[in-house]
């Protein structure tokens, strides 16, 4: 996720007090929540509390005086890479005491109060599950209850997960990112205030070998089968017209479990991810070529995710993919190698599941938690600037060109080393 505070405002204060800057935290480009100074402070000193001082990145100083708007644009840079900071640590980011500000944050924001209401969730064939969930339930929380619905297995629910997803009346359909732990799903798509954008749920896995134990279970495979359907129809899943025949033909004979995705897809080009060194996000933003202090005008700001690919044994290439999904490109390689190191390490993608106890929720102790990827050692000496697999997206980069360029000139410190990176040996060849 890519956290931001691109703006600040003036606001004015409750029952007549005096006037204090907001600063508007974004996720994605999207405002998640407005916050004081002071929150942030508070933040920083209970993260601090809890984990140390040698821990919690440095927080911008508290100053006597009112600010000027020249102090308040540095706090506001210098907020922002606080909070960049802090989500891409692994520990800090995935806190508990981070995740619950950023959503208490967010409630009040919108200022939605906490009171029982109905959620449609989205499913891929077009129906909707509704599940009766407080305004302030957290994705977990909302995941369990359709779970919960749809009478899924708690050992399934890690393989799925809640996305939030556009669909336009022309019947254009886009995936907006992934719900994390750190927002409230009815919060989220609720305040958005247009009727396009729902929640959907989904598998959340990569490696195709999982199916097996999904389809294990009869709910579990229909889901399976009314996604796969449904991504042959959107177009995202490529077949000719022999697999087409096939499909009608399972269809009808109501075969769900031969549904598969098939071993040669019609594709357009493909990359391995286990030979990508590492990669980065950049916004390219042309750069006006009128006199100086010029207005660049209305051009476009395009993303771009690049990444170091292993073209033969000893020769690695940029990759530059240019597109307006370029953050959530990014997300989804973080996914795939985490998944993979998740695998190499012998552990379980099927998150604990949380039980209600007495109003209560409590974790069972009969399944294994995700674990985070082990932090490995460097490969490669040149690899340790790089940041750790388990770190977070880091902020997207800024940077003027006046014309295409590649990714040889981007700094070490905004690369992603991927450590399910794996060489070429003299057999691949």
């Amino acid at each position: 996720m890519h956290f931001s505070i691109p703006e600040t405002e003036t606001r004015a204060g409750d029952s007549g007090a005096a006037a204090y800057v907001a600063y508007n935290i974004h996720v994605n480009g999207v405002l998640h929540c407005r916050v004081r100074y002071s929150q942030l402070l508070g933040l920083h000193e209970q993260l601090r509390k809890e984990y140390g001082a040698n821990v919690v990145p440095a927080f911008p100083p508290k100053k006597i005086f009112t600010l000027t708007p020249a102090e308040v644009e540095q706090r506001r840079e210098q907020l922002e890479k606080y909070m960049q900071a802090v989500r891409q640590d692994p520990t800090l980011g995935g806190s508990e005491t981070f995740n619950s500000f950023l959503r208490k944050a967010q409630q009040e924001t919108q200022q939605i109060p906490t009171e029982e209401v109905v959620l449609e969730v989205l499913l891929s064939n077009g129906q909707r599950v509704k599940v009766t969930i407080l305004t302030s339930d957290q994705t977990e929380d909302v995941l369990e209850a359709v779970a919960s619905k749809l009478d899924l297995p708690d050992d399934l629910v890690g393989y799925f997960s809640l996305f939030l997803v556009r669909q336009t009346k022309d019947g254009a359909f886009s995936f907006v990112r992934k719900l994390q732990e750190f927002e409230l799903p009815y919060v989220s798509v609720t305040s958005l205030h247009n009727p396009e954008f729902q929640i959907i749920l989904r598998k959340s896995y990569w490696d195709s070998a999982y199916d097996d134990d999904v389809m294990e279970h009869r709910v579990g495979l229909n889901l399976l089968y009314a996604q796969t359907v449904s991504d042959i129809e959107h177009g995202w899943i490529l077949v000719n017209k022999e697999q087409h025949r096939q499909l009608k033909s399972l269809q009808e004979k109501v075969s769900k479990k031969e549904v598969r995705l098939p071993n040669e897809q019609i594709k357009e080009g493909s990359f391995k991810v286990t030979r990508m060194r590492c990669w980065r996000v950049t916004s390219s933003v042309p750069m006006s070529n009128g006199p100086s202090g010029s207005s660049p005008g209305k051009s476009e700001v395009k993303l771009e995710l690049a990444f170091e690919y292993l073209m033969s044994k000893d020769r690695l290439q940029w990759v530059t993919i240019t597109s307006p999904q370029a953050i959530m490109l990014s997300i989804c390689l973080q996914s795939m190698v985490d998944e993979l190191m998740v695998k190499k390490s012998g552990g379980s993608i099927r998150k604990m599941f949380r039980r209600r106890v007495n109003g209560a929720l409590r974790r069972s102790d009969s399944q294994q938690a995700v674990k985070s990827p082990p932090l490995l050692d460097s490969p490669d000496a040149s690899w340790e600037p790089m940041a750790k697999l388990s770190s977070k997206l880091t902020s997207v980069s800024l940077r003027g060109i006046s014309h295409s360029s590649s990714a040889n000139d981007v700094g070490a410190n905004d690369f992603h080393g991927n450590y399910a990176f794996e060489g070429i040996g003299d057999e691949d060849l």
